[in-house]
């Protein structure tokens, strides 16, 4: 049979399933077209944001003499923020010298990740201004909270629904509330700088994983920037330090007298080798009188120009008290006065102070806690110990080194060397970590005296420089000679 025709129902029927059909798929395709447009100027979005950070970064290291690593942690945090979309962010960088994070960059009223927050922040009169300054206030230690977890671990973290993670604190105030969480860590060649930190996305909705890929990205890119401009930072600190140890190295070498004074009957000599650039050891010769010479050794306890400074204080002021009395004891009391005051307690000098009276070759002794020195006779086979007692100066108070300090005198003879030197000498340490030690020290000296306090300096220097073999030294090497000529009475 022929089919029977459709009726005008049935096609307009037909005709309404496939306008409906068309225009579902017409609705999809523009949804669909949306989507895509929507997703590529989130892209380009994303693209110009990358582009922006890398030149914001060239820019910066355009001008490489002037980087400013703090501005440059801004630039970063302000891309990392806009990128993620987030309210808040930080950057926590680790400090080397401390051995923990803290934080060197903050956006928006980005909530503590550790420690507790204070009660007077609700009453705040600046609520983001506290808030930023109790952020950068707190230190994060290695492994501690989500901090410490994500530089040790090298991993990002992203907590969609931070609510349910007990590793996020929770806080009642709505400002410091935190809904979700993204962490990536900052890495150059396998080394933690840092963490960079964003929370709750302005759109309310959950961080996801492309949100991490970006931030991690940018990060990563950071990361080498954060690093060259720290370089540059320890550039700039060297500078600095190079600059103070100049200044202390001049100090250093304007306390050292220029040249020996010259006394008929007389031979002196000293060598001073400073272990590092700048030292705490001193020495030096005082003319009190026609008939009196001050002979001085020391050694501050500090080093760099806090040690410098403190040995030119020590210096002026003996030198000032020295030429108000012949009496070493006496000298060393005024000093202490004058300096226990002012003296930092982790400091102290220890000092040897010496008076010769040329005439009479008379040679009083006192010491403040330094180096005994040492006496060698030409008949004598041993070399003896000129002994005093006291304690250093800036260790005790007036009545208590006043009591301690003793003085003794002996009458030098002709040919009579006496030596005076600082602890480097004798704890001069070799390759097998051996100390020269005070035996060696007194071979040297009694072997090289009969040829004069010129002889005794150099032989002690050339066997320090054998034994030690070319070992970096802890600690600062001063040695003074004076020995009485044999025709002393006819020098005269």
């Amino acid at each position: 049979m022929t089919p029977e025709p459709a009726s005008g129902a049935t096609l307009a029927y037909l005709l309404f399933i496939l306008l409906a059909i068309l225009s579902a798929g017409l609705f999809f395709a523009i949804g669909a077209i949306r989507r895509l447009r929507h997703e590529r100027d989130e892209l380009i979005n994303q693209k110009e944001v990358i582009f922006g950070f890398i030149h914001d970064v060239g820019d910066v290291f355009a001008h490489s003499e002037n980087i400013n690593l703090e501005r440059m942690l801004d630039r970063v945090l302000f891309y990392a923020v806009r990128t993620t979309r987030a309210s808040a962010g930080a950057i926590y960088l680790f400090d080397k010298a401390e051995d923990l994070f803290r934080a060197r960059a903050v956006s928006g009223m980005f909530p503590p990740l550790s420690g507790s927050v204070e009660a007077s922040l609700a009453t705040a009169v600046s609520k983001s201004e506290a808030v930023e300054q109790l952020v950068r206030s707190q230190r994060v230690a290695r492994g501690e909270g989500l901090i410490g977890e994500t530089a040790d671990f090298g991993t990002p973290i992203l907590i969609e629904d931070a609510a349910r993670d007990p590793r996020v604190p929770a806080y009642q105030l709505d400002f410091l509330k935190i809904h979700s969480i993204l962490l990536v860590p900052m890495r150059f060649l396998q080394k933690i700088l840092g963490v960079i930190v964003v929370v709750n996305r302005v759109d309310a909705r959950p961080f996801i994983q492309a949100d991490l890929n970006l931030l991690q990205a940018l990060a990563d890119q950071a990361s080498v920037s954060v690093h060259y401009a720290g370089l540059r930072d320890s550039l700039d600190e060297k500078q600095r330090i190079d600059h103070d140890l100049n200044v202390a190295r001049q100090i250093q070498t304007a306390l050292l007298p220029r040249a020996i004074p010259r006394i008929a009957g007389l031979e002196m000599a000293a060598f001073n080798h400073s272990a590092q650039e700048i030292g705490g050891d001193y020495y030096d010769f005082i003319k009190i009188d026609d008939e009196h010479l001050g002979i001085a050794i020391a050694d501050v306890s500090g080093k760099g120009i806090v040690g410098a400074i403190m040995m030119s204080i020590s210096r002026s002021v003996l030198r000032a008290q020295a030429i108000m009395s012949t009496d070493p004891s006496e000298v060393l009391k005024g000093v202490n006065r004058v300096m226990f005051e002012d003296i930092a307690e982790d400091m102290f000098v220890s000092m040897l102070y010496m008076v010769l009276n040329t005439r009479t070759r008379e040679l009083h002794v006192a010491r403040a806690g330094h180096e005994r020195p040492i006496l060698v006779q030409p008949h004598d086979p041993h070399c003896q110990i000129i002994d005093s007692a006291g304690v250093a100066l800036g260790m005790a108070d007036r009545d208590a080194f006043e009591s301690l300090l003793t003085e003794t005198s002996v009458v030098l003879s002709p040919g009579d060397t006496v030596v005076a030197y600082t602890d480097g000498v004798t704890e001069a340490l070799n390759a097998q970590h051996e100390e020269w030690g005070v035996d060696r020290l007194f071979e040297t000296v009694h072997e090289a005296a009969p040829d004069g306090a010129h002889a005794v300096i150099h032989t002690v220097q050339q066997r320090l420089d054998r034994f030690v073999g070319g070992i970096a030294q802890y600690d600062d090497m001063t040695l003074l000679a004076l020995q009485v000529a044999q025709d002393y009475n006819s020098a005269l």
